[in-house]
């Protein structure tokens, strides 16, 4: 899961997922990361904590990282929320192998930002958590 600082949208996307995935039973390594480093290190942000915490999932022990190059290697799917963030991920991609594993979450949507207002971390939080349930029934119904 991929955004731009690591502390509002991926943070949630993280935990939406592993939420998910632990209630099928599935044993799917989640993480998340940012393209820009400004926030690396430090925890996600308190709206998005609250909001996760509202929905019955808990993000405050994760941890702000920047995007790296193995984790092309270490995970089968980049999911990203925005055209920006494709385009930045796709760009660091080493190869088509690299590329083909990178997609918005959303399909052809984007997950808008919500940092710069307040009413959007519901809102924010329930396209993702749509996205997550959409893009977990794709890959069980390929396998």
């Amino acid at each position: 899961m991929v955004c731009l600082g690591n502390i509002c949208r991926s943070p949630l996307a993280e935990g939406i997922m592993q939420h998910l995935v632990k209630q099928m039973g599935l044993d799917w390594e989640i993480d998340s990361a940012g393209t820009g480093d400004w926030h690396v290190g430090q925890g996600p942000d308190r709206r998005s904590v609250h909001t996760a915490h509202e929905q019955g999932i808990d993000i405050s022990g994760q941890v702000c990282r920047l995007f790296r190059t193995s984790d092309f290697d270490e995970f089968d799917y980049i999911l990203v929320m925005d055209k920006n963030n494709l385009r930045d991920i796709l760009a660091l991609a080493r190869n088509e192998e690299d590329a083909k594993k990178v997609s918005l979450l959303l399909g052809d949507k984007i997950v808008p930002d919500p940092y710069y207002d307040d009413t959007q971390f519901l809102p924010v939080f329930k396209m993702i958590e749509q996205g997550c349930r959409d893009f977990i029934q794709r890959v069980i119904t390929k396998k």
